[in-house]
């Protein structure tokens, strides 16, 4: 995963993630914390992208918190927050995306492409949230 490649965008998200895992005693920073403050963030457009592609955004930002209530804590916190491999996993993902799109950059919309198709948590909340690949392309 190279940070060279982000948008400054994904970027500044990252580590809004990467605060939202500490401030919730998380080991790891994971693909919830991610889209979690992607939807917070009114600049990035992610929460208009995702509603005018069909999906039912508050229903999916509820969805989204419940996960990470349900994220395992540390009692003892240190303040050292690693990348969680699902996260890793899935910028990789968005990466591979933005390849085979001929983009220079991974932004946060190649990010919800790759979730879209996320075997795990983002993925299944994005689905029951109407939240489908063809619909965001």
């Amino acid at each position: 995963m190279r940070m060279d490649r982000m948008t400054s965008r994904l970027q500044a998200a990252l580590s809004d993630a990467q605060s939202l895992a500490v401030g919730n005693d998380h080991n790891y920073v994971q693909p919830v914390h991610l889209l979690s403050v992607l939807l917070e963030d009114k600049a990035s457009g992610v929460r208009q992208l995702l509603a005018q592609a069909g999906g039912r955004v508050d229903e999916l930002q509820k969805s989204l918190a419940a996960e990470l209530d349900r994220l395992p804590t540390i009692s003892q916190p240190t303040g050292e927050v690693g990348i969680g491999p699902e996260l890793a996993k899935l910028l990789n993902l968005a990466d591979r995306q933005a390849q085979k799109l001929g983009d220079k950059f991974i932004s946060t919309e190649m990010v919800l492409l790759a979730a879209t198709e996320d075997s795990g948590a983002v993925g299944r909340l994005l689905r029951d949230a109407s939240v489908r690949r063809d619909k965001l392309e």
